[in-house]
């Protein structure tokens, strides 16, 4: 038990249309300050997003995820907030939104390889 870290994480929603409060998973964010890991996957399907709006287009959500991506990893062309403290990144990417691309409330848990639950956490909760 002495590998093992806690962790933080969020879920990030895509919200088609922000006034129907409609969404469905696209990504995770995990954090684990103790392993100084922080990082962001994400897949949106093409299929949900045609069922919930054909308004959206794919190309603009990957670019917004991406610059997500260069903010968990501290890419100095992520911009200003990519150059934060690891924590205060994770803040910043999980904190509450009404774009069309939010975060769920943060949740925690151990684990001794935060890389590893993150693909075991996007599996069960955006794959599936």
């Amino acid at each position: 038990m002495q590998d093992k870290v806690t962790f933080e994480y969020a879920i990030i929603r895509l919200v088609p249309k922000v006034e129907r409060e409609e969404f469905f998973n696209i990504g995770v964010i995990l954090f684990s300050k103790r392993k100084k890991f922080l990082g962001v996957k994400y897949n949106v399907n093409p299929k949900k997003l045609q069922a919930f709006s054909c308004e959206l287009g794919l190309e603009a959500i990957h670019n917004y995820l991406k610059s997500w991506e260069l903010i968990s990893k501290g890419d100095p062309s992520g911009g200003a907030i990519a150059q934060f403290e690891l924590s205060d990144r994770f803040r910043w990417l999980a904190a509450s939104r009404s774009t069309i691309i939010q975060s769920s409330k943060t949740h925690c848990g151990i684990t001794d390889n935060p890389e590893r639950e993150l693909q075991t956490i996007f599996e069960k909760h955006v794959l599936d």
